[in-house]
């Protein structure tokens, strides 16, 4: 599959337009972040909603890790490899004052993507755990879920601040992208 490029009038310095993110991704990507929000802020733990909500964010990674096989070259696993080294090297360049575009995800984003995959696939079976008649109010098991939650709140807000950094660093609006699925990339930045 071909990125599509085209050169773009936006106020600022002519940028390039490219299709990144399909609408399969961005919905899953949205819908992901929206039952994290809920059971994490407005639904009652221990209410069926918040069960079957959970189940809803198990469903949209595994359809997600589907897509990672078959969807479009941006939603490959191709396209972000999970690589500490990488990550590591890009933060190195980062801090040079790198400026370098990734049409997928950076390195660093790259790892934390799978790091919030992990985290709600542990959530949502240790959710599914406590259901069981084998694991019912068994307290390690409890306690794994809500720790496993906490760290994938944290993880969420490093990722919201990762974005804003990297769309301050890099010129590209990385939200716009996810809702319009196109990374408008200022001249003279070197796309990767």
């Amino acid at each position: 599959m071909m990125t599509q490029t085209k050169n773009i009038s936006s106020g600022r310095a002519s940028a390039r337009d490219i299709t990144v993110w399909d609408p399969l991704v961005r919905l899953i990507h949205w819908s992901l972040a929206l039952t994290i929000l809920l059971n994490g802020t407005i639904i009652e733990d221990e209410s069926r909603a918040h069960e079957l909500i959970g189940y809803t964010a198990l469903a949209l990674v595994g359809l997600r890790l589907v897509w990672a096989f078959i969807g479009p070259q941006h939603a490959r696993f191709t396209a972000f490899p999970p690589s500490p080294r990488r990550a590591i090297h890009y933060l190195k360049t980062m801090i040079a004052g790198d400026r370098s575009v990734h049409l997928s995800h950076n390195p660093l984003g790259a790892l934390m993507v799978y790091n919030i995959w992990l985290s709600v696939i542990a959530i949502g079976v240790t959710g599914y755990m406590m259901t069981t008649i084998t694991f019912f109010g068994v307290d390690w098991v409890e306690e794994m879920h809500e720790v496993v939650f906490g760290w994938l709140l944290f993880s969420v807000a490093l990722h919201v601040g990762g974005v804003v950094f990297d769309t301050w660093r890099s010129g590209v609006h990385l939200v716009r992208a996810m809702i319009t699925g196109r990374k408008s990339v200022p001249e003279g930045r070197e796309i990767l």
